[in-house]
């Protein structure tokens, strides 16, 4: 397995943001940095190439950045999860909690036919409700979840470890102890 840890040197960490005692990590750093992008970009295709997929469904916002681009890559087609009243179309939404607060993503009914194979891709996971409620809405529209791919796992708050109980697989490219 190739280590992507070094990845973690291009991430911030903000203290007490958005709230006091969150250690928010910023990934804006390393989106900046043409090198770390590349390799983050390489780091997921290496992580998801033995699995195939029809679509990348990247979560609002910063899952749409890391999405689009292993989208290409792919040559599959994205799918935007996001937050609610941002789509036009029919949708259908979750809720979900946050380590910080409530929230609510939605789906075109429409954005994949039955049967379609997602993989999933946000920038960090820490308690999973974010990607369980994507993984949600993807299986109310009859689609098969391959995998939820993250940047960075926090595992102290246990996301991943929920995720993998709903028989998805999981995996990140680095990892913060810690909240």
């Amino acid at each position: 397995m190739i280590d992507y840890s070094d990845l973690c040197d291009h991430i911030r960490t903000v203290p007490d943001f958005p709230k006091p005692g969150i250690m928010f990590r910023d990934v804006t750093t390393l989106f900046s940095s043409p090198s770390a992008m590349r390799r983050m970009i390489e780091g997921f295709q290496h992580q998801w190439k033995d699995f195939a997929f029809d679509y990348v469904a990247g979560i609002d916002a910063r899952g749409f950045i890391i999405g689009g681009a292993l989208a290409m890559h792919h040559a599959v087609g994205f799918i935007p999860v996001r937050k609610e009243g941002k789509l036009p179309n029919d949708t259908i939404a979750e809720d979900y909690e946050l380590e910080y607060g409530t929230a609510t993503l939605e789906l075109h009914r429409d954005s994949v036919p039955a049967a379609a194979r997602v993989l999933i891709i946000d920038d960090l996971i820490a308690t999973g409700g974010t990607a369980l409620a994507a993984i949600k809405l993807f299986r109310r529209l009859d689609a098969k979840i391959v995998g939820c791919g993250f940047l960075v796992d926090l595992p102290d708050l246990g996301g991943a470890a929920r995720i993998a109980e709903q028989g998805v697989t999981v995996r990140s490219l680095c990892t913060f102890e810690g909240h």
